[in-house]
């Protein structure tokens, strides 16, 4: 027996000179949602993310750094080991960077090559709550969330920015829709085979996206779900032998081959990467446990405000998806609970919740509809729809007048001037995006104190330059320099050029930089060129008799 719904608001309820007004359009076009296929809505929810992909240049530090990780894959044509600055880089699984590199050779080196992905998943996410609802809800179910996602603020600024939590948000909730329809096809004594291979098969690509929590959250949602209701004996039917094999031969050939490599690898990404770092405090921004709580709202804007109406009395009448609503129920507060434990809390962690609570939102007003009538409830829906799109439009706006720090304009002054072979010193600092705006870029060192024990003590990009450089450390050596170092490197080749990177008042710290060209400035970087006419001024011609004792650089 399948589950539906049992209500279906009135199609024909608006007076005769209504039919063609805003009401009736978004009634037509919630219609037209429900009825379309899931891989039609996503498509267009695709089409409406990527228009506006490419309008400003990549965010620092994490757009810079897995984009710069998947275009280090594609330059090399190493695609086992993710890199940062040529340093193995597990902070994460390599997923989402393949993808990305993928999309990088399709499209090119460009904005929208490099956002492609997220805007990929969040029309997956959005086409898989769709597909999920028109057939175990409604389609007015599946049409309202699908209208909800796309004008959600939280999904479209996700879809728009290039890392993990967009990837890692879809393999989540597909696993949860593709565990949901299965255990709800046992109970209609339907097929369900697939749906349950499916399941364990996005577990293992959720593991190679973001780790155990692929896995752990997913798992735990439908866990709960079916306990609650009762149906330990479906449970105990979705665990599947051939379905773990699925899973293993997915999740682990590549932690293996790393492990193979870099013998100290499962400590790093398995116990320190995925328990210590999960209770640990010393990373960026700690908030209160109710964090996630009072983000959800905000999330969907223009929509809440149904989610109050309903408070004050939307009756409640048995329409038969009390299945479904469990399962949204168990989505949605799994992910809020289990993110809101770490000290540490993310926006983009809260991504595998904005499914569920757009179902929500999508069921208040549907109700509300019943209830109140259709007209009354639409005119506030085209309200909530035109605000949170002119949300979205406004945020693309901002950020184009508005950018935020990045490398571009850098980028471009070093890409017109450097060579192959001429070398790249960052100065106390380190712009992930800069090889994003310098094709072939490399031979990068990054000076500072690296002896520092404070480093290990917070999340930074020392902290994870300086562990990646321990599972190469011939190479780490090459790449973080202390000043000694490079006052040898620019004394020792009078015919090397060198691009010094470093903040516009490191000329009054450096006594290097007063030899070297200043060719780019701005309020937090700026761009030397040291060649061989610097050479011979700082190192009096003599490249191998650099004065041991004489600090060149200061550190900043």
């Amino acid at each position: 027996m399948s589950i539906e719904n049992s209500y279906s608001p009135s199609v024909a309820t608006l007076p005769l000179g209504q039919q063609r007004g805003p009401v009736y359009w978004l009634r037509r076009s919630v219609q037209g949602l429900g009825t379309l296929s899931s891989v039609s809505v996503g498509l267009l929810a695709l089409l409406w993310f990527a228009l506006t992909l490419g309008a400003y240049p990549l965010l620092i530090p994490d757009e810079g750094r897995y984009v710069g990780v998947a275009l280090s894959m594609l330059e090399s044509g190493d695609y086992l080991v993710p890199r940062l600055d040529g340093l193995p880089f597990f902070h994460k699984p390599p997923l989402h960077y393949w993808l990305s590199a993928l999309s990088l050779k399709v499209l090119g080196v460009n904005f929208v090559g490099a956002r492609l992905v997220p805007a990929l998943m969040a029309a997956l996410l959005l086409a898989g709550m769709h597909a999920f609802l028109k057939r175990h809800a409604s389609q007015q179910h599946a049409g309202w969330t699908a209208l909800i996602l796309i004008s959600s603020p939280l999904l479209f600024g996700a879809s728009h920015y290039a890392n993990l939590d967009m990837t890692v948000a879809a393999l989540i909730s597909s696993c949860v829709l593709l565990g949901g329809h299965a255990a709800l096809q046992m109970e209609q004594g339907r097929p369900y085979r697939l749906a349950l291979m499916g399941l364990y098969a996005t577990a293992g690509l959720a593991f190679l996206a973001k780790g155990l929590i692929g896995i752990l959250i997913p798992g735990g949602i439908l866990v709960f779900w079916l306990l609650g209701r009762a149906q330990w004996r479906i449970l105990l039917r979705m665990f599947s032998v051939t379905g773990l094999g699925v899973l293993l031969l997915v999740a682990t050939p590549w932690m293996w081959a790393m492990q193979a490599r870099y013998p100290g690898f499962f400590d790093y990404y398995i116990v320190y990467q995925h328990f210590q770092r999960f209770l640990e405090t010393g990373f960026n921004n700690p908030q209160p446990f109710w964090f996630y709580f009072a983000l959800m709202p905000v999330a969907t804007l223009s929509w809440t405000p149904f989610l109050f109406r309903r408070v004050r009395g939307v009756a409640s009448a048995p329409d038969g998806l009390g299945a479904v609503r469990g399962l949204m129920l168990s989505a949605l507060l799994t992910v809020l609970v289990f993110f809101s434990i770490p000290t540490s809390k993310l926006v983009g962690y809260v991504l595998p919740a904005i499914g569920p609570w757009a179902f929500f939102l999508a069921d208040v007003v549907l109700r509300q509809s019943q209830r109140e009538g259709e007209p009354a409830v639409g005119r506030r829906a085209i309200w909530s729809l035109a605000i949170g799109v002119l949300l979205c439009l406004a945020a693309v706006v901002t950020m184009v007048l508005r950018p935020q720090v990045n490398s571009r304009e850098l980028g471009r002054v070093l890409a017109a001037e450097y060579q192959p072979g001429d070398r790249v010193v960052f100065l106390n600092n380190y712009r992930y995006d800069l090889g994003f705006y310098v094709p072939g870029l490399q031979s990068i060192s990054v000076m500072g104190r690296w002896d520092d024990p404070d480093i290990m003590r917070t999340d930074s990009w020392r902290k994870e330059l300086l562990e990646a450089a321990r599972f190469e450390p011939q190479r780490g050596a090459l790449t973080l320099i202390d000043r000694e170092t490079l006052r040898k490197q620019l004394c020792q080749d009078s015919k090397a050029v060198f691009w010094l990177i470093g903040g516009p008042d490191a000329v009054r710290q450096s006594q290097v930089l007063n030899h070297a060209q200043r060719l780019y400035e701005d309020q937090r970087i700026a761009l030397w060129r040291f060649d061989q006419d610097d050479h011979e001024l700082m190192c009096g011609g003599t490249p191998k008799a650099a004065q041991p004792q004489r600090s060149v650089l200061r550190d900043q």
